[in-house]
């Protein structure tokens, strides 16, 4: 991925996590069938998540902590085609990287040819080098669909998980700290497998964890403890996806 596509997604991510701040967790409760008589929102995004959560908590001894991992799952087998993509595309810019640097050094004085010729080179070999913002782009209508489930659901505002009250906020701020620090093993493990070069913006990408610990802080208890799944998730799929990394990138 580009310098100025990070620069993009680092704000799309940005919006994202204001946005959801912006929120509040101050919306009527109510119950999952209510939903089917909202707005567009409610009724084709919110509800079948707000079910499926009711859905698996029945069928898990009425846990909704047990049901937000089995839904976080589902979520991230759904778009792991998309990662899978992202990750072969990710090989390929790694392999094309000696004719990139060919190019820069060839038309160092002339940027917008140096990009034309890059962009060809990449068509040329099928890359597409927005590939590594789809995953997220894609769940990102499922990430709000998720926060107006959780927090609209009359069910999960009442149900305890371990320690947590899952409608509210963690007294104890350990879920927040999980979720900051699953989100910096998250981006080490994935920058660790990145393709040399394509660190420019680890210092940048740090200041993630930092921001999902101020969110969660603010969040009611089952929103972290989806981040905290899903960054496990990512975690075990990266190892799996590209093996432990090579001695040379490290």
């Amino acid at each position: 991925m580009s310098r100025r596509n990070k620069w993009y997604l680092l704000a799309l991510l940005a919006f994202m996590l204001v946005m959801l701040t912006g929120c509040g967790t101050g919306g009527e409760k109510t119950t999952t069938e209510d939903l089917l008589d909202g707005n567009f929102w409610s009724k084709y995004f919110v509800y079948p998540i707000s079910y499926s959560l009711d859905l698996f908590a029945d069928l898990f001894w009425n846990q909704y902590g047990i049901s937000i991992l089995i839904l976080t799952i589902i979520i991230r087998l759904l778009v792991l085609p998309l990662n899978i993509k992202q990750y072969r595309s990710s090989k390929a810019m790694q392999a094309l990287q000696p004719d990139i640097k060919k190019i820069r050094d060839r038309y160092k004085d002339d940027p917008k040819k140096q990009q034309e010729e890059t962009m060809k080179l990449f068509q040329k070999h099928g890359v597409n080098p927005l590939a590594g913002c789809f995953p997220i782009l894609i769940q990102m209508p499922i990430l709000f669909a998720l926060f107006h489930a959780i927090s609209w659901n009359s069910e999960i505002a009442t149900h305890s998980f371990m320690w947590l009250e899952l409608g509210e906020k963690d007294p104890y701020y350990i879920l927040p700290l999980l979720a900051a620090i699953t989100t910096f093993i998250q981006q080490k493990v994935m920058q660790a497998n990145m393709p040399p070069g394509a660190n420019q913006m680890q210092a940048l990408m740090m200041i993630f964890p930092v921001l999902i610990f101020v969110m969660a802080m603010s969040f009611p208890s089952a929103l972290p403890l989806y981040w905290v799944y899903s960054n496990l998730f990512t975690v075990v799929q990266t190892y799996f996806l590209y093996g432990r990394p090579d001695k040379e990138k490290k």
